[in-house]
């Protein structure tokens, strides 16, 4: 629920990256259904980029942090669904 009350709007319906927002945006945002990158992304990572923010990971600014939003277990849960997204795990 969290997943498409925040993040559709950058990510899209389906999760890959094709929100509404991204005609206005300069850098596209992650595809959450790309196996292959989100694989290369430990849940760690995924956790700390989810709560600190794009550059907590030299990654965009344009993802805010959500560690004021969301509490770490509700995070934990927004990382789970991003395994099911991409039907992936790391290092898979």
């Amino acid at each position: 629920d969290n997943y498409k009350a925040y993040w559709v709007q950058c990510h899209g319906m389906a999760g890959n990256g094709t929100g509404v927002n991204v005609r206005d945006m300069s850098v596209i945002p992650r595809d959450h259904t790309d196996a292959k990158a989100m694989s290369g992304r430990s849940d760690e990572m995924l956790f700390k980029v989810i709560k600190e923010g794009g550059t907590s990971i030299s990654k965009s600014v344009l993802m805010p942090p959500w560690g004021a939003t969301f509490s770490d277990e509700e995070i934990k849960d927004l990382v789970g669904y991003l395994r099911e997204l991409c039907k992936c795990k790391f290092g898979s």
